[in-house]
């Protein structure tokens, strides 16, 4: 590996010409790709083999040009103090409303609150439902203006009026203004932690163009395979900072190499050998977690899995090419700026380079601070060791408590029409009106399907926390049914999702009794599905991810106990993040720092996605972290020793792409969809979590235990892996054949 690297990166550096002008001839057919493709459509959300989808997918079949997809809107009426809606003039403010509404080209029916009985019992509350023959995120522009614009008229009459309703959702902005300030902290941190402005501005250009090109594919390939905006999001996410990362440990790499005597071709291809090997697995173990998350066999998350890790893959590919070839355009620029020397030319300056190679390494001598941490934890393991594990497990406490649920109007900001008309719907009609259940009876194998409808509707109105169990609604074939049931809780609550399993379990009776079956879905109902699905599937895709990782680990680090070592820190860390989650935005803890306006329950795709994004991420740290000390361990260093050598070449440079992932991540907090700030936060405290306590504590406590234990490897599964040589040792055997005989060296490296 670390062989054909080495050559790789000697080529990039002397075609750079050509190395640069293929990215940016992808880059531009990426962008106008992107530019001429159709607009995307919308993102299907289904949720294949549960209840709730074979409900959905029955009503399709069975009631033909019903919109089962379509997008729904309701504006919701308040009477002022001392009125009711029931009053001559705000019931003909009412109508109007309608009217006006029914006049839309992608309506198909609008209620009437007066005949449907839309009012409320006390008669300050009404609402009218609209319903459209295309899903929200399809709506034309013009659809949603006229439905805000009925609403104001409405306002304007002395009436409160809110809309609600899917029929406002549009695309989501993903916090512009926070990812511009992300990108101007990791631009500063890369400054201070390189020294010189060209040097630091390397990793942000590469990731930037493997960011461009990545968002740019998805935008060309979205309409065709109903990519959504949370797709590209991600993509985006997780292509900046890794990106950024990557590209930094080779040009990190690489200047330790010029430090060391060695001129810049030979230089940029032994960082591209060495930490280029790195990178390469550490993207691997990230595709890996992304690419895993395909086996929860939820549609849209495997696209977004999918899309990121392809992402990934060309800032993997960027950083072994195209920093190589930069590093020839960028010259002696790339050091820092007190080292920089004014010379004449070419060979006489690489002399020179070398001739004061000695002296700058005895400059250079002082140990910086991440020795000096590694020194002390060496001599503190076990109480570093403590501090880090309680300190995690104590953050990781509110995750006991972990609520799961998908956020609906209810969990946006006070501010928002749409959670005002929420509010005034549970004010007028009861908290669970916001989240009606939709029973289907399919009758078409009952030999009395309107007595089934019977059974199933008395049965359902002797259940508790039921508040409205609505007629049964025939089809015209008259072989299935619907039932609306309103209950009593809202709902995200548990006895709304205990409502729905004792509807189930009263189907088994009825279908026993009738041959009818009884199907649950509805949004509450998909919610509740949705979370129990990622559940179920969480062990399972935590045995795949973290057992292929494994494997890749015991490959690169020819141990048991460090990869081991590894997952088990990588636990810690995503427990005690998913604990911090829990704590801001279900608990409200300092949620006002963030701007987390509403707490509620936690996306229910969180705890799964954090596994398998911050796992990518935590190996990231290890690879690039371990790497190094192993390195030294097999060029004849002490355990211990090792460990201080690998934090004095890596840990300032881990130090700094971490926080770099973390301004990157931190950006995304600024958004206004909930879910990318819950998503943001998370992997922003997760990297914190496993780069500056796991990584840079407990591992270095935990190797310091172990000693030579802890790169034991059987002999007979020596014998069996592959050598990959992470750690460059044939380029060392190469210089040491150099010495001896140049000819020999040429012909080794093909060079």
């Amino acid at each position: 590996m670390a062989t054909f690297l080495y050559k790789l990166g000697r080529l990039a550096f002397r075609r750079r010409h050509f190395v640069a002008l293929i990215w940016v001839a992808l880059l531009t057919l990426a962008g106008v790709g992107a530019a001429s493709a159709p607009a995307p459509g919308t993102t299907s959300f289904s949720i294949p083999g549960t209840e709730a989808q074979k409900a959905f997918d029955l009503l399709e079949q069975r009631f033909p040009g019903g919109s089962a997809d379509g997008a729904t809107g309701r504006i919701v009426f308040k009477a002022p103090d001392g009125e009711k809606m029931t009053d001559a003039d705000n019931k003909a403010t009412v109508a109007k409303t309608v009217e006006e509404l029914g006049d839309g080209s992608e309506v198909v029916s609008v209620t009437d609150p007066f005949t449907t009985n839309a009012v409320s019992k006390d008669g300050t509350v009404a609402y009218t439902s609209v319903k459209y023959d295309a899903p929200g995120m399809e709506l034309k522009d013009a659809t949603r203006d006229a439905l805000e614009a009925a609403a104001d008229e409405a306002q304007a009459t002395g009436l409160t009026v809110d809309v609600g309703g899917d029929a406002l959702q549009a695309a989501a902005e993903p916090g512009a203004i926070g990812e511009v300030i992300g990108l101007a902290i990791a631009a500063v941190v890369l400054v201070l932690t390189l020294g010189s402005l060209v040097a630091a501005g390397l990793p942000l250009l590469t990731a930037i163009i493997g960011v461009g090109i990545g968002v740019s594919t998805i935008t060309a390939l979205a309409n065709a395979l109903d990519l959504g905006d949370t797709t590209s999001t991600l993509a985006l996410m997780i292509g900046l900072a890794v990106g950024i990362d990557y590209a930094l440990f080779i040009v990190s790499r690489y200047r330790g190499e010029l430090a060391d005597g060695r001129d810049r071709e030979e230089a940029a291809g032994r960082a591209t050998g060495t930490a280029g090997s790195a990178v390469v697995f550490a993207g691997l173990t990230v595709v890996i977690a992304l690419a895993g998350l395909s086996v929860v066999g939820v549609p849209m998350l495997t696209k977004m899995g999918l899309a990121a890790a392809g992402t990934v893959v060309v800032a993997v590919l960027i950083a072994l090419t195209m920093i190589p070839a930069l590093l020839g355009y960028a010259g002696r620029k790339v050091r820092p700026t007190g080292e920089k020397r004014k010379r004449l030319g070419g060979e006489k300056s690489e002399a020179s380079e070398k001739a004061v190679a000695p002296e700058k390494s005895k400059a250079q001598a002082k140990p910086g601070m991440g020795t000096r941490w590694a020194s002390f934890v060496i001599r503190r393991p076990v109480a570093v060791l403590l501090l880090g594990v309680v300190g995690l497990g104590a953050i990781a406490v509110p995750a006991t408590q972990l609520e799961l649920g998908l956020p609906d109007d209810g969990s946006q900001p006070t501010s928002t029409t749409q959670r005002r008309a929420y509010d005034l719907l549970s004010e007028g009609f009861g908290p669970g009106f916001n989240g009606p259940l939709m029973i289907v009876v399919d009758a078409k194998d009952s030999d009395d399907p309107k007595a089934a409808a019977t059974t199933v509707t008395d049965g359902i109105k002797g259940l508790k926390d039921v508040v409205t169990v609505t007629p049964a609604a025939f089809n015209k074939a008259g072989d299935t049914a619907t039932i609306t049931v309103i209950p009593d809780s809202k709902p995200s609550s548990t006895q709304t999702e205990d409502l729905v399993h004792a509807i189930r379990d009263q189907g088994t009776d009825v279908k026993a009794d009738t041959d009818a079956r009884v199907l649950v879905t509805g949004t509450t109902a998909m919610n509740i599905d949705f979370s129990q699905k990622l559940t179920d599937a969480l062990v399972p895709y935590l045995a795949l991810v973290v057992g292929l990782a494994f494997l890749l680990l015991i490959v690169i680090f020819r141990s048991i106990l460090v990869p081991l070592k590894a997952a088990l820190g990588f636990l810690l860390s995503v427990l005690a993040a998913l604990g911090a989650v829990v704590a801001v935005f279900q608990w409200g803890w300092l949620s006002g720092l963030i701007g987390v306006e509403e707490t509620g329950p936690i996306m229910s795709m969180m705890p799964i996605f954090m596994v398998g994004v911050v796992f990518g991420l935590a190996m990231d740290y290890e690879v690039f972290l371990v790497t190094r000390m192993r390195e030294a361990y097999v060029h004849g260093e002490s355990p211990s020793q090792a460990i201080v050598t690998g934090f004095r070449h890596s840990a300032r440079v881990v130090a700094a792409a971490a926080v770099i992932m973390m301004a990157v991540f931190g950006g995304f907090i600024s958004s206004s969809e909930s879910m990318i700030k819950m998503i943001g936060f998370g992997l922003a405290i997760a990297v914190f979590f496993d780069a500056f306590v796991v990584r840079m504590a407990i591992v270095p406590a935990v190797l310091a235990l172990l000693g030579k234990k802890a790169w034991w490897l059987p002999k007979w599964l020596d014998r069996a892996l592959p050598n990959v040589d992470v750690e460059g040792e044939a380029l060392r055997t190469a210089e040491d054949r150099k010495n001896a005989d140049p000819e020999e060296e040429k012909e080794l490296v093909g060079v």
